[in-house]
């Protein structure tokens, strides 16, 4: 009897030990990130012509040098260090060819690209080689209409360029603002003379009107003897058209605003000395190279203010970007548009969204925001930051009167009518200064500093809709008059009781616990272009620019900084600056209250090709706007803030966060990886920590991608979607251990649950989902490529099936969402809102309130839903995904924007191998247990999953139990002690069988030992 248990006892403990190593298998193979081919990639661009061949073939690039030097200096330098053959200098026949320039253009043949451009940048005076991108003006559309760089879902000629920044008559914009201004009333039509709302009048009856200002307005070009102008020093072209007039008009109306002297349509300063840069074709193209020669150009020429009313959202274009910031290093002020993409928010071109250019927004003549102005935050910063407050300022942008080419006046509207507006006006201010103290006193920074401080600030609007305020010319005469060179900060204050100045901080008090809150605040050096900055707070000293950025926390409050005001001299100017704080401090709310927003894994353009969500929308097919709670998706935040709703943003990692804090973690319109840590804590966070999850997802086709593929005859190469709408392979992966999943239908329809109406707008199917789970389905039609031949059979007359889109679900102690459309909650195309449904969602995951239609019995699935990991969507292969990526081939890091700043970890379940830093009124880390505190009732044991892990059916598949045909709720919960439960039974067993065995031997020695004495 005692050997069979001991034989039962060894077989177990031999196959529980087989088991083991079967699961450390299968987690050896998760380790590697694969991603999968699609499934069907067949579709290709078709009837591409050779013309568009022989373009792809060889395109132009710029190489950016070190130093300055001739032309032909650098071409000689290239041609003897480069012994590849493939490319050719083009030479630059421009007004910059007689100075020295700091880059060259070169073609390269396709074949050998790559190749060369490694072998340029190996070289000591090469600094970097880049695209030779274009921009493209909008054209002036009839009537109201403007066009953008997209029309009909076709991509125009230049550079990706938001809509044009200017329009004839009134501009109109349909989209949902986050102003309560109504625009219903009539605007006033009258012809108003710009002028004299600013009282240039009084300045020019003091003797000032803009002489020996030199002005430099990058635009179409103007005519050589035009009436309007009395002082027009030079006209120079940068375009590859063989003429200086201004064919369209736009260059013409713009120096007419800054300095036309005609009575019915005056400018500030007609005295200024006008230098018209063609930098557009007539057909309103442009290269960044021709930019570069024309901005070497005003530097090298001194120019005074330089004024651009053109814009876009790409941030990235270093070349160019990098050019404005020596621009202003060399004390030229630039004033720019801030875009006519409003009244959508996270919509600031570029590069008005830059710290040291004066960007510009436009308002009526009621002083309200005008509804075509674009509004900030920039989006660079995002994830790990915060935007800027942008634009600097507002002036009137409606209903201005400017010259024509035809030597009349005429109307237009748009920030492109403001952005001159304010260059007239410093233009006029730069002529108060002394000329031969303008260098040593004025520079961007302390024309900035003017503007700012001496705006009027609306009373309806928000700093990222008005900055400082409307422009006030005698405010900003009176600071100037009386000047010292100083450092300042703009905002200057943040007073979380100032609505809607404050919004978005005004909307949300701060709390003990939260993820840490940071505004973005600019600091404006008027002492000159360097400087020490010194955070007195941490002490922490930095080599800066002029003007620069700074993220402050709650704790920071005053600056020092300190400028060496000669090269020759020791000593220094030193300035202290204050960022005034108004803070509002409550308690801790309860959990049931707090929302956690991801942002960390939100992708936009730039730098990929992200699309836009709604695939109606033809006209605007990027997804730029920042995806983020104040930008896109603010009126969602104002909404949850009205609902009693306390969000909070996180833009780490999903390891740095402790969900015990958290009611509901929200995943809207997502479009990056996840690590395979984030995906086994996320199932930790919810089975075991009871957090809620609400997941609005967005569409995804392959062969839908494949189509959108366009040719950018700029750049000479193909454009193709990164992702869809969302990352759905990757969103699977994250709901894999709880057994649900999205489809690759593109759904479109209308739709209602308990009178509430909705538009559903390109969003995608549930294809997985547990029994026992509560599913809504409708009938919709399937828009992607993938369901044409359907789409055929259904308008012949076959009725549409219905369409899994929204899912229900209790979990452990956590409780799930998951809804197939995000358009309905961002403000950029929406057609209809969901926050009545976002609300019942919350009420579900955080407080565990059921609404009684969501929860119908009717659809409470008996059966759960199943598609074959063969059908559900894949990842593409022909794109570098870790491009564009925070996830892939990147390291696991929680950054500073978390709760913890944690030096030399990688978050959740790996053990401590740096510094940690603890943060002012955070609790300490436990060294031995990483970052997160869920970690406690964590089963570290569990497997990883990862993105190739589809045929194995993602999650915890103890004996092959779980997330086959279903999630069975009994067996996940055992699944978290069944395994120690066996561990601990099979070690018992194997004791008794030790001890029984050493009890039988004892016995035996016993026995024989009796029977030697009885012997004896």
């Amino acid at each position: 009897m005692v050997a069979s248990r001991s034989s039962f006892a060894y077989y177990f403990l031999l196959v529980l030990v087989s088991f083991c190593l079967l699961r450390l298998g299968d987690r050896i193979n998760y380790e590697t990130l694969t991603l999968t081919p699609p499934r069907t990639n067949t579709t290709a661009v078709s009837d591409v012509n050779d013309v568009v061949d022989r373009e792809a073939a060889r395109r132009n690039y710029i190489v950016r040098f070190v130093e300055y030097k001739d032309a032909e200096d650098h071409r000689a330098y290239l041609q003897g260090k480069i012994g590849l053959d493939g490319w050719e200098w083009i030479e630059r026949r421009n007004p910059a060819a007689k100075f020295p320039t700091d880059f060259g253009v070169v073609a390269i043949d396709d074949s050998v690209r790559t190749a060369l451009i490694e072998e340029f940048e190996r070289l000591e005076l090469v600094k970097d080689v880049s695209a030779d991108l274009s921009y493209s003006r909008s054209v002036l559309a009839e009537g109201d209409g403007r066009v953008g760089a997209f029309v009909d879902g076709k991509k125009r000629p230049g550079k990706i360029f938001s809509s044009m920044s200017y329009c004839e008559g009134e501009c109109y914009a349909t989209a949902i603002s986050n102003s309560t201004i109504s625009w219903n009333r009539q605007l006033l039509m009258q012809r108003y003379q710009v002028t004299s709302f600013f009282g240039a009048r009084g300045l020019w009856e003091k003797g000032y009107t803009g002489a020996k200002v030199k002005m430099a307005i990058f635009d179409t070009g103007i005519r050589a003897n035009h009436p309007h102008f009395r002082n027009i020093k030079e006209r120079t072209n940068w375009t590859n058209e063989d003429t200086l007039n201004d064919n369209l008009g736009h260059g013409t109306f713009v120096a007419g605003v800054i300095a036309g002297q005609y009575d019915e349509c005056l400018g500030f300063a007609p005295d200024t000395e006008i230098y018209a840069f063609r930098v557009f074709t007539d057909a309103q193209v442009s290269y960044t190279s021709w930019f570069l020669d024309a901005f070497n150009y005003a530097i090298a020429t001194n120019m005074d203010v330089l004024n651009l009313s053109i814009g876009g959202p790409d941030y990235l274009d270093l070349p160019f970007v990098e050019k404005v910031w020596e621009l202003t290093a060399n004390n030229i002020i630039m004033v720019s548009a801030i875009g006519n993409d409003g009244p959508l928010y996270g919509t600031l071109n570029n590069p008005a969204d830059q710290s040291d250019v004066i960007g510009v927004g436009g308002i009526d003549y009621g002083d309200h925001i005008a509804s075509f102005s674009s509004r900030g935050m920039s989006t660079w910063e995002i994830p790990h930051g915060y935007g800027r407050v942008k634009p600097d300022v507002v002036a009137y942008g409606r209903e201005i009167m400017g010259s024509s080419i035809s030597a009349n006046c005429k109307s237009l509207s748009g920030t492109s009518v403001a952005s001159p507006v304010v260059a007239g006006v410093v233009c006029l201010l730069v002529s108060v200064i002394p000329e031969h103290d303008r260098k040593n006193i004025l520079n961007p920074a302390s024309m900035k500093q003017a503007l700012v401080e001496g705006a009027a600030r609306l009373p309806d609007a928000n700093m990222y809709e008005q900055g400082a305020g409307r422009v006030h010319l005698l405010e900003s005469y009176e600071i100037l008059k009386s000047y010292q060179p100083r450092a300042s900060i703009f905002p200057s204050i943040l007073d979380y009781t100032d609505c809607p100045y404050s919004w978005p901080f005004c909307r949300q008090p701060l709390y003990a616990g939260a993820m840490p809150v940071i505004f973005n605040a600019t600091i404006l050096n008027g002492m000159g272009y360097l400087d020490m900055l010194k955070v007195l707070q941490h002490g922490i000293l930095q080599r800066r620019k002029a003007i620069f950025s700074a993220f402050a926390s709650h704790t920071q409050k005053s600056y020092g900084l300190g400028l060496p005001t000669s090269s020759r001299r020791k000593e220094c100017s030193r300035s202290t600056c204050v960022l005034q704080l108004k803070l509002k401090v409550v308690p801790t709310p309860p959990r049931s209250k707090r929302v956690l927003w991801d942002q960390f894994h939100s992708i936009k353009y730039p730098p990929g090709y992200i699309p836009r969500d709604s695939l109606d929308v033809r006209n605007d097919i990027l997804d730029w706007h920042g995806d983020h709670l104040h930008t896109n998706f603010h009126i969602m935040f104002n909404m949850l803030r009205d609902a009693g709703y306390y969000v909070e943003t996180l833009g780490s990692p999903l390891t740095c966060f402790d969900a015990r804090q958290y009611g509901t973690l929200l995943l809207v319109d997502l479009e990056d990886e996840y690590f395979k840590e984030e995906i086994q804590k996320l199932r930790d966070d919810v089975i075991n920590t009871g957090l809620g999850l609400a997941v609005f997802a967005e569409w995804y086709n392959v062969d839908t991608m494949v189509k959108m593929r366009f040719f950018d005859d700029n750049t000479r190469s193909w454009w193709t979607p990164v992702t869809g709408g969302a990352n759905i392979p990757a969103l699977n992966d994250l709901l894999a251990p709880f057994g649900i999943a999205f489809g690759d239908k593109i759904l479109n329809g209308d739709f209602s649950i308990d009178g509430e109406h909705s538009r559903y707008a390109s969003g995608t199917d549930i294809v997985r989902f547990p029994a026992g789970g509560y599913v809504h389905a409708f009938p919709f039609m399937d828009s992607s490529e993938s369901a044409a031949t359907q789409n055929v059979l259904l308008t012949s007359g076959m009725a549409k099936a219905d369409s899994p889109i929204l899912g229900l679900l209790e979990l452990g102690e956590g409780r799930i969402a998951v809804y197939g459309d995000s358009n309905c909650l961002d403000s950029s195309h929406m057609v209809t809102h969901c926050y009545w449904l976002l609300r019942k969602i919350l009420d579900f995951t955080s407080g565990n309130i059921k609404d009684p239609v969501l929860f119908s019995t009717s659809v409470r699935r008996a059966a759960a839903l199943y598609q074959d990991d063969n059908q559900l969507p894949s990842r593409r292969t022909d794109v570098d995904f870790s491009t564009y990526s925070a996830v892939v081939g990147k390291e696991l890091i929680c950054r500073s924007d978390s709760r913890f700043e944690v030096w030399g970890t990688k978050g959740y379940s790996i053990h401590v191998m740096g510094r940690n830093r603890r943060l002012p009124g955070y609790p300490a880390i436990d060294l031995g247990r990483g970052l997160n505190s869920t970690v406690e009732t964590s089963n570290l044991k569990q497997p990883q999953w990862t993105q190739n892990n589809k045929g194995e059916h993602s999650g915890n598949n103890i004996f092959g139990l779980l997330y086959r045909d279903e999630l069975d709720m009994p067996v996940l919960v055992a699944s978290h002690w069944l395994v120690p439960a066996l561990v601990a039974i099979s070690g018992l067993l194997l004791f008794l069988s030790f001890w029984r065995i050493r009890q039988k031997r004892r016995r035996r020695r016993k026995g024989s030992s009796s029977g030697r004495l009885g012997n004896l």
